[in-house]
């Protein structure tokens, strides 16, 4: 895709509904009993492949309108072994968060995904859910998929989270919730925390406490009416790009800004950002606002500690801002972004080298020196939906034309990202 440089980027608009919580939703109406209604559903195809999934394993799913979805849910007890390997595509929480599922149904299935998710750890889920009694096998001495499950009788266990990682603090909330007794999961720093809400949301009895979620098992989960509020990691690259791009202002309507998704909020305002949430409101329990950002004066920060588990799919997109800054970011505590989708950290390094930007990574750290300025480039992607769109953000204030190869990943989380982008940028 060739992207040209833009003058500014103006207006209003409402990115899809967020891939996180509508993973959750999904997966909850399937095993809660009755109908459970979904609205502004994310259409990514990340979301597709939970869906495409729980299909397999004999739940219905219909649709009454655009974005919304009527799941028959039937109980704790009403999947059915599915008769093929469940494809989950690119989508990592797909994987890990039906992992705890599975693992407490009393049939065998397969798990697989595309080149890039069979490179993601699974040692990180198939290590807590083996102490509750799963069994579950994997490629590389149960490292990788492909997973092959094969269901069991669980028990609850007390767990302590090595690696700050919501995607296995839910699965084994999910697998607790087949168990007979509390399930408790302890964080050294807070994750997000949609499984919880979502969980109450349909009547299950969850509660935190100084940084420990306990779930009770047998819970009976009804179905519910749910909306999902508009996606902040992708809401993030408009508020960037008109961060960096002169007289421009842009409002993203109906973002969910959860405390802990809002790290890049505050990141981005520690930056010198100028960034309000207005029109706040309440849903299901997550906390719903309008997000506006306007051209500003972006400086270096340093970045680590608590706030890295809050902000790590943001990342990408925080180090073009870094780059447009005056003076030097150090971000740390990064090194979960080289088991993402791709290694986050090489990737934007290199791409960001390529645009003219000085950058030096390690492990878990990267370091990077504003220069106010792009020129134009040939990025790669590396399969990765947010290296995509992020350097998509950087091409606007480029130089001249960049062109950013394997972009059709983008549809993993924002299907129309580029249309989006069209839509509010001025380039005459």
């Amino acid at each position: 895709m060739k992207i040209l440089p833009a003058k500014k980027i103006e207006g209003s608009l409402k990115v899809p509904g967020d891939k996180s919580i509508s993973h959750r939703a999904v997966i909850l109406g399937s095993i809660a009993r009755g109908i459970t209604e979904i609205h502004n559903i994310s259409p990514c195809e990340d979301c597709s492949c939970t869906i495409s999934a729980i299909k397999k394993m004999g739940i219905e799913f219909s649709s009454s309108e655009k974005g919304t979805i009527i799941i028959k849910g039937k109980g704790l007890e009403g999947l059915s072994e599915p008769k093929e390997i469940l494809d989950l595509g690119n989508s990592g929480t797909s994987m890990r968060l039906l992992s705890g599922v599975l693992s407490a149904q009393p049939f065998f299935s397969v798990l697989t995904g595309d080149q890039y998710l069979l490179k993601r750890p699974m040692d990180r889920v198939i290590i807590p859910l083996s102490q509750m009694g799963a069994k579950i096998l994997g490629r590389s001495n149960n490292r990788f998929a492909p997973l092959a499950i094969k269901g069991e009788k669980l028990n609850p266990i007390n767990y302590i989270m090595p690696v700050p990682s919501a995607q296995v603090k839910s699965a084994i909330l999910l697998a607790g919730i087949f168990t007979e007794g509390v399930t408790a999961v302890t964080e050294t720093f807070p994750t997000r925390n949609h499984t919880e809400i979502m969980l109450s949301s349909f009547g299950g009895k969850i509660s935190s406490s100084e940084g420990t979620v306990t779930v009770q098992g047998r819970s009976k989960l009804e179905g519910a009416k749910i909306f999902i509020p508009s996606d902040i990691s992708s809401a993030a690259f408009f508020l960037v790009a008109a961060s960096i791009l002169k007289d421009s202002e842009i409002t993203v309507k109906d973002v969910g800004v959860n405390p802990t998704r809002t790290g890049v909020v505050d990141i981005l305002k520690k930056m010198g950002v100028k960034i309000d949430i207005s029109n706040i409101s309440s849903k299901n329990g997550e906390i719903i606002g309008d997000i506006s950002a306007s051209t500003s004066s972006l400086k270096g920060i340093s970045i680590g500690g608590e706030i890295v588990p809050r902000t790590i799919d943001e990342f990408p997109i925080i180090f073009i801002a870094a780059a447009m800054a005056e003076g030097v970011t150090y971000v740390t505590g990064i090194k979960e972004l080289r088991v993402k989708e791709s290694d986050r950290i090489a990737a934007m390094a290199k791409g960001l080298r390529e645009m003219g930007i000085k950058v030096k990574e390690g492990e878990g750290e990267i370091t990077i020196e504003g220069k106010g300025n792009f020129k134009g480039a040939r990025i790669g992607s590396s399969g990765d939906h947010r290296i995509a769109m992020a350097f998509s953000i950087a091409a606007l204030a480029a130089d001249s034309e960049t062109y950013i190869d394997d972009i059709k990943c983008i549809d993993t989380s924002f299907p129309g990202f580029l249309e989006a982008l069209d839509k509010v940028a001025v380039r005459n």
